[in-house]
């Protein structure tokens, strides 16, 4: 046992007349390796572009609500009245009427 594990240390077992197969085995190790370290930079770069974009969609969130909010306050009849104020516009005093047109039927 205690060979064995020197041969092990020492790298015999890659320079045996059987070291071909412990040699695929390896490369094989070796292949597998770089794989999953590929595919764990790319799991990684997907996160960051996620986190990036649901920083940017709160973002824009926030935006929308700003926009919305200054437009209902701008669509108020008190800053209309005022805006066409200085325009020399004023609301009329007199309610509109509704206006019927009865048509004769033949």
């Amino acid at each position: 046992m205690k060979q064995n594990f020197y041969n092990i240390i020492k790298g015999k077992f890659l320079v045996n007349d059987d070291a071909l197969k412990n040699w695929r085995f390896i490369i094989f190790l070796s292949a597998l390796a770089l794989v999953m370290i590929a595919s764990s930079h790319t799991a990684d770069k997907k996160v960051h572009r996620i986190a990036q974009l649901s920083n940017e969609v709160k973002e824009l969130k926030s935006e929308y609500v700003d926009v919305r909010m200054k437009l209902m306050q701008s669509r108020m009849e008190s800053k209309v009245i005022k805006a066409m104020a200085g325009r020399g516009l004023e609301p009329s005093e007199t309610p509109p009427q509704k206006i019927k047109i009865k048509t004769k039927k033949k």
